[in-house]
């Protein structure tokens, strides 16, 4: 969706929670990151709120409190009203949701070696390096 309202962009800043399946200690999460970077060949920088700190997460605050507005008193008994409920939000602002289901299997416990991390080449940056990096796209083949 990026790309047609950014053609000309060469960076993409993700924020993202300490913890669950974008945790910043998560191994496998990186690597699709390079992955991504690859396909994209944009400079991905991401930086993680401390655990607990997603309640400073500015997406979170016009977002999540307007679709809980649009699903209140709505009984959510199918993922198809669930995601009806999330697109139908539009912000004051006239920032529109987009949800869709995504029912591609992913495959769990994937394990990445000491090796395979060294060979990502994350870029810490200065501020938090624990939970702030960026990875330079590289060319498809590499790691």
């Amino acid at each position: 969706m990026g790309r047609t309202r950014f053609p000309e962009a060469d960076r993409l800043l993700i924020t993202a929670d300490a913890s669950g399946s974008n945790g910043y200690r998560l191994r496998a999460w990186q690597v699709h990151l390079v992955a991504l970077a690859a396909e994209t060949g944009l400079a991905i920088t991401v930086c993680h709120y401390p655990t607990g700190g997603s309640k400073w997460n500015p997406i979170e605050h016009r977002l999540f409190s307007q679709i809980s507005i649009n699903w209140a008193a709505v009984p959510l008994r199918t993922v198809l009203t669930m995601l009806a409920c999330i697109r139908g939000v539009t912000t004051g602002t006239g920032l529109r949701v987009r949800a869709w289901l995504n029912s591609k299997h992913y495959e769990k416990k994937i394990k990445v070696s000491n090796a395979e991390m060294k060979a990502l080449n994350l870029e810490r940056l200065s501020i938090c390096p624990k939970w702030s990096y960026t990875i330079r796209p590289q060319p498809r083949g590499g790691p």
